[in-house]
């Protein structure tokens, strides 16, 4: 019997499954270590050796490094992705947690350990880092492979839908369907791109891009698959960039993506080669460090910063009239929109009807506060609350209105693909190119933000953020 599973809720019980398993496969893991670190120091039988496990160091050990392990195993990003699992992934990861735990536990307790002889430093780790791996990775192994058949033999399937809907795309779920290990696709109907020619009689809808929204939240849509029958229209990518705003995985064909000049990361997806472009190719564990630094420096920013932002608020208020802060809707992540907020650097209402224009060095709208504000990036720093929200990260693409997203993405297509991350406070573009006067520079701009996605690491965030503290001091924001 087929299973159409419900996203939320079949995510949720898989990481519960994840979650207690290596919770409890840890204290075992330690509870087991224990007691050979008791025989190795030469110490015999059983009344001592229950006197030691009893003792409040082992029983406070037994709370505290558990708990530690489970936040490597949450930094690690292994709970991110939890039912399509790459196994040879899940490997690799479980490996390199238990190092990063057995490391920790050997500097934070097995250092100055208080049984005078034991074994060796080398044992010592090794017995750890091999109980650590094994049973975690014993258990994981488990719930990954029961995950796994279940798909392959369709008893497990995910609701998708096909965008395309010309002969390109009956042709793809076609071969979907004559795989003999199914990868978990249960397509439930077809997306019309404009300018396409649907295929007739297909016995599967065919829905409108209108009409997706609605239609993902009724049947619980898990993926989207892109299939454009002609690849390189400006309808195609227009459909790809309404797509992020459903917060979806967005898979396409390789040889598409090839198109988009931007290098292939190919998605493990039981053998259908397929590129995940609503993921960028930071790993998980990079991810989840990079979003609690972010927290981490937006808290301590906002209460550091709070005598700046009142003298910088006070100055405002006294040289210009109208708010202090300015808020202008942006396209973020998924390209959902959300509203920057900046010091005010312009005059009051200084875009005529509204229409969006860009400045220049010598703009006149710009307040005599608001160019040194600009020039050391001053008002910028009330975005740090926006990073407190999750709508930006420190480091990433600067986020543009519509207005010009819409002229920007017929000339450059990959730039659909900075959605797939939080813009940023400061980025690439605005390190090596500044501010954007007009559309070509923008353009321009944009190959240097597409070239920070290609490259996303922590390391390159750090450099850019020293890049920007080093224009901030020289006062080379303009």
């Amino acid at each position: 019997m087929k299973i159409r599973l419900d996203l939320k809720n079949k995510a949720h019980r898989q990481r519960i499954k994840y979650v207690l398993g290596d919770f409890v496969m840890s204290n075992l893991a330690w509870f087991i270590y224990n007691i050979v670190r008791y025989q190795m120091g030469r110490v015999v039988g059983w009344p001592y050796l229950v006197s030691y496990l009893k003792s409040d160091m082992v029983i406070a050990g037994q709370i505290f490094f558990p708990l530690l392990m489970m936040v490597t195993y949450i930094f690690s990003g292994y709970y991110n992705n939890v039912v399509r699992k790459s196994r040879v992934q899940e490997l690799l990861t479980t490996a390199a947690s238990a190092v990063i735990n057995t490391l920790l536990i050997f500097f934070l307790a097995l250092i100055n350990d208080v049984i005078g002889v034991r074994g060796s430093d080398y044992e010592m780790i090794f017995i750890l880092w091999a109980l650590l791996f094994g049973l975690v990775y014993l258990v994981r192994a488990i719930i990954t492979n029961h995950a796994s058949a279940a798909i392959k033999s369709r008893r497990w399937s995910f609701p998708t839908l096909v965008v395309g809907s010309g002969a390109a795309a009956v042709a793809f779920v076609d071969k979907l369907n004559r795989r003999k290990q199914s990868s978990g696709h249960d397509i439930m109907g077809f997306v019309n791109i404009p300018g396409e020619n649907p295929v007739k009689g297909n016995p599967l809808p065919c829905y409108e891009l209108d009409e997706l929204q609605e239609v993902c939240s009724q049947q619980g849509i898990w993926e989207l698959i892109v299939v454009p029958s002609r690849d390189d229209t400006p309808q195609t990518m227009d459909a790809i960039n309404r797509l992020y705003a459903l917060d979806l995985p967005i898979l396409i064909s390789p040889e598409y993506f090839n198109k988009l000049q931007t290098p292939v990361t190919i998605s493990d997806l039981y053998g259908e080669p397929l590129v995940n472009i609503s993921r960028s190719n930071m790993s998980d564990s990079g991810k989840n460090i990079k979003r609690a630094l972010d927290i981490v420096t937006s808290v301590i920013a906002l209460i550091a910063l709070l005598p700046v932002y009142a003298i910088v608020a006070l100055i405002i208020k006294r040289t210009s009239p109208g708010p202090i802060l300015y808020k202008q809707e942006r396209v973020g992540l998924h390209n959902k929109p959300f509203n920057i907020i900046k010091f005010r650097s312009m005059v009051q209402n200084a875009e005529v009807g509204g229409r969006p224009q860009l400045s220049s060095d010598d703009d006149p709208r710009i307040t005599p506060f608001g160019r040194f504000m600009r020039k050391y990036r001053i008002d910028e720093l009330p975005q740090f609350w926006n990073v407190l929200k999750g709508e930006m990260s420190l480091v990433g693409p600067r986020p543009e209105r519509r207005y010009y997203i819409d002229q920007i993405t017929p000339l450059v297509p990959a730039y659909s693909l900075l959605h797939q991350v939080r813009p940023g406070i400061t980025s690439m573009g605005m390190v090596k190119f500044g501010y954007a006067k007009n559309l070509d520079e923008m353009v321009e701009r944009v190959k240097y933000d597409l070239m920070y996605l290609n490259n996303m690491s922590l390391l390159n965030d750090i450099k850019i953020l020293i890049y920007t503290i080093k224009i901030v001091f020289t006062g080379r924001g303009m």
